[in-house]
């Protein structure tokens, strides 16, 4: 955000009143966050946005009337300009894949502490991808098994036939690692995981860390999701 938008503008979606309100005592203590809204389910924030036009949504998953993976689709079909990010007690591997394919920015769940949450906040405003660690074991597990299944061992191309290096590069990305851990994990500088992660990005036909783990996922799994 530029300094002329001092405050990322956050709205908060959970079906406990409790949370709602205790995320946003955390938050609001924030210089740079403000809380312009809360919702108590998906079909409400949906409705909202329009009149709060908030920066970022923390979303839940599981709750009445609209849960948030639909509420998410929704929000992105009209709204792709708004960030939204799963705060859930779900590690559900299918909710995490559902969640990243339908717009979210990121998947982090309830107990993490507040300055790794509003660190979190802050990366997905600043359009980074925000995988918490549990989460990212949650995908890697699942990619192995698939290989497995798959008989795939040591390596798979899948449909985008993808190099030795570029498998290596697509298990750390779904492993959750920023590029310059990366970098760090191959010994390569900055530039060049850059490179490679843009060829990646372009043999997938996809735009972001999100929609290439997702995919990634999808090509070794013959079942889709």
């Amino acid at each position: 955000m530029n300094e002329r938008k001092q405050r990322y503008k956050i709205m908060i979606v959970d079906d406990q009143f409790l949370t709602r309100e205790g995320l946003k005592t955390i938050l609001e203590l924030e210089e740079d966050m403000e809380i312009v809204g809360t919702a108590k389910n998906g079909l409400e924030a949906y409705e909202k946005v329009e009149d709060l036009q908030p920066d970022l949504i923390l979303m839940d998953i599981r709750m009445p009337i609209m849960d948030g993976i639909e509420s998410i689709k929704r929000i992105k079909h009209r709204y792709p300009h708004v960030l939204i990010l799963i705060l859930t007690t779900f590690i559900d591997e299918d909710y995490i894949i559902e969640g990243l394919s339908s717009g979210a920015s990121g998947y982090i769940l309830k107990d993490l502490d507040g300055d790794k949450l509003t660190a979190s906040i802050r990366d997905a405003a600043a359009g980074q991808f925000v995988l918490q660690g549990v989460v990212a074991v949650k995908l890697a597990t699942r990619l192995s098994r698939m290989e497995q299944e798959m008989e795939l061992q040591p390596g798979w191309r899948g449909r985008a036939k993808l190099t030795e290096r570029e498998e290596e590069l697509s298990r750390l990305i779904i492993q959750g690692l920023s590029n310059r851990e990366i970098g760090e994990k191959l010994q390569i500088s900055d530039g060049t995981v850059r490179n490679y992660v843009s060829t990646l990005y372009s043999k997938l036909e996809v735009t972001s860390r999100a929609e290439a783990i997702v995919l990634l996922l999808q090509q070794i799994d013959p079942n889709g999701l």
